[in-house]
């Protein structure tokens, strides 16, 4: 477990947060101190997510920012001279923007240092935001399930609040990885299911697990399957300061492995989502097997 804990200005939260990340430095690499996470914004759903213009469906909302861009750069700039990782949930373009501009902030006030700050979904991105997030170093912790909350197709969807040409600038990961951006790939569980294999079948494919219609969204954006597992593997282990020990298969790192039914490497990509485990290996010990079930 890479462990988060909540952005607060509370004196008394940062003093404990030193001294829990003095202690949890190790735990036999289960548990270990992780990233301040914050948030600035809220959700495209329930149109909250803040966007640089109004909604589509809504134009009488920009949606939410949760902290000025004066309140962000101090909180920021106080946690990142105290070399804490910190980690913004930001799905709006304009969310994006303002933490971008956090980031930056910190480093002009701080000095630039291997902080491996993170923007949580980066769902809309300003084009002209694109290239920050590799000049800045920011990782783009990014979940590429398109799913069942979404309740209808992804184009409608992300049109639908968007408009067509801002909805060109949703979850571009093959935009923002040949721009030399870190991307981190994850789950967003209990938002969307558990299982990695939906979000690699949908960063291959472009299309959604509840789409029954096969449509692929923005299929420029589509990544190879190697990219996808990289980012689920070593791109993840990079971003918690642990692409030394995890994150691939190499002699010397832990034997952290699954085993699964299909070579996902080979097979149709729509047989990506029955691939199932056959073994879990923690610690060069199995720990599930599929034939004991």
């Amino acid at each position: 477990m890479y462990a988060g804990v909540a952005l607060t200005s509370s004196p008394k939260k940062l003093q404990e947060y030193k001294e829990w990340k003095q202690r949890l430095v190790d735990n036999n690499h289960m548990l270990k101190f992780g990233v301040i996470k914050g948030f600035i914004d809220g959700s495209l759903g329930s149109s909250t997510a803040l966007l640089a213009e109004p909604y589509k469906n809504n134009p009488s909302t920009s949606g939410l920012l949760l902290m000025t861009q004066e309140e962000l750069n101090e909180i920021v700039a106080l946690y990142d001279k105290e070399n804490f990782q910190i980690a913004i949930h930001a799905i709006g373009d304009k969310g994006c923007n303002v933490v971008l501009n956090a980031f930056e902030e910190s480093i002009k006030r701080n000095g630039k240092r291997d902080a491996r700050h993170r923007i949580e979904h980066a769902t809309v991105i300003i084009p002209e935001d694109i290239p920050r997030f590799n000049s800045l170093g920011v990782i783009g912790s990014v979940q590429p399930v398109f799913g069942p909350s979404y309740g209808q197709t992804i184009q409608s969807f992300f049109e639908d609040r968007l408009g067509k040409e801002r909805a060109k600038f949703t979850n571009i990961w093959k935009t923002l990885a040949h721009a030399n951006a870190r991307l981190a790939f994850g789950t967003d569980w209990p938002v969307e299911s558990l299982n990695p294999m939906e979000g690699i079948y949908s960063a291959v494919s472009r299309k959604s697990i509840a789409d029954k219609t096969g449509n692929a969204w923005l299929e420029d954006e589509s990544l190879p399957i190697e990219k996808a597992v990289e980012f689920y593997t070593l791109g993840s282990a990079y971003s918690s300061f642990e692409e030394a020990v995890k994150g691939s298969l190499q002699v010397g790192k832990l034997a952290d492995i699954v085993v699964l039914s299909k070579d996902i490497f080979t097979i149709p990509e729509e047989e990506i989502l029955s691939t199932e485990v056959v073994y879990t290996i923690l610690g060069g010990k199995i720990i599930y097997s599929s034939e004991t079930e």
